[in-house]
């Protein structure tokens, strides 16, 4: 930064009748002081970041090692659900039109690619059905996913969940999504869930699992190999098996998006240890240039005396 000075002397004047010498700071003098200023006042500031990035860093650790933990028996229960479906074979026929996209993601950022990934996802199977004649509806679980599908698929939304991701996920909040679901009034053929599979503490794949409609399943050729289930029977195991799906897709993203703001926030910190470097060497080269213009202005006064 500049600073205007209307007062144009030589560097060193002599005072009459005193031997004090008075210096005047020259532009290259105020411009490298205002540099310093601000290299300063920018390496506290990223200083103050990066205590922040390693503190969350520690956080998600802490809520990673939590989540991977729950997450061995909710595949359990999500591999448990998707039994009947595989075992029966049952696939929506194809003049089905009605189709019914469940994304999972949070309310929480500062973790990658999370949450744009499965919004990618979503667009693409939208784009796709929408493509071959079919009806397309999504209902978002997390706040992040809303604002990613509003702007440009708001009229495929029919519901969003928010306050996900603040605590780590229960079955009862994958009953109560199962239940809003079935209780909206869309009649759906297929159905399926769009998440973030957990494969380790450095990867994540972006998967979904399919489920069907009540209507679909009963009417599955393949669903009378099971003569002594009625419809009673089939209804709740249907809307049980939803809510595992939707519980085993949860805890899916909960430990996926941890990892990764886990691995942000140590990306964070290593940059910010390198800006850090780069502007204390800068600062250093800097003081040394104020202080070696100020030794030669010094000593070219003295020889002019």
């Amino acid at each position: 930064m500049r600073v205007l000075c209307c007062v144009t002397l030589p560097v060193v004047t002599m005072l009459s009748r005193s031997s004090v010498l008075l210096y005047q700071p020259q532009w290259g003098q105020v411009r490298n002081m205002a540099t310093l200023k601000d290299i300063t006042r920018r390496l506290k500031s990223i200083k103050n970041i990066q205590k922040i990035t390693k503190s969350m860093k520690m956080v998600a650790a802490a809520k990673y090692s939590k989540a991977e933990r729950e997450l061995k028996p909710a595949r359990v229960y999500g591999t448990g659900a998707l039994a009947l479906y595989e075992k029966a074979d049952i696939k929506a026929p194809e003049d089905k039109k009605k189709h019914l996209i469940i994304g999972v993601s949070s309310d929480r950022g500062l973790c990658g690619a999370i949450h744009t990934s499965v919004a990618k996802a979503i667009k693409l199977e939208i784009s796709t059905l929408a493509a071959g004649g079919k009806e397309v509806m999504v209902i978002g679980v997390g706040d992040k996913l809303r604002g990613l599908l509003h702007r440009t698929h708001g009229s495929h939304l029919l519901l969003t969940f928010k306050e996900v991701g603040r605590k780590p996920p229960t079955f009862g909040d994958a009953s109560l999504i199962a239940s809003e679901l079935l209780n909206s009034g869309y009649e759906f053929d297929l159905g399926s869930v769009v998440f973030n599979r957990f494969r380790s503490v450095i990867s994540y794949k972006t998967d979904e699992k399919p489920f069907f409609s009540m209507d679909t399943v009963a009417n599955s050729e393949s669903i009378t190999i099971y003569d002594d289930i009625d419809a009673d029977v089939l209804r709740n195991y249907q809307e049980f098996t939803l809510a595992n799906i939707i519980y085993l897709t949860l805890k899916e993203s909960t430990t996926s998006e941890q990892s990764a703001r886990m691995t942000a926030m140590d990306n964070a910190s290593k940059n910010a240890s390198e800006i850090i470097d780069k502007l204390t060497l800068t600062f250093n080269r800097t003081r040394q240039a104020v202080i070696t213009k100020e030794l030669i202005e010094i000593i070219s006064g003295a020889a002019a005396l």
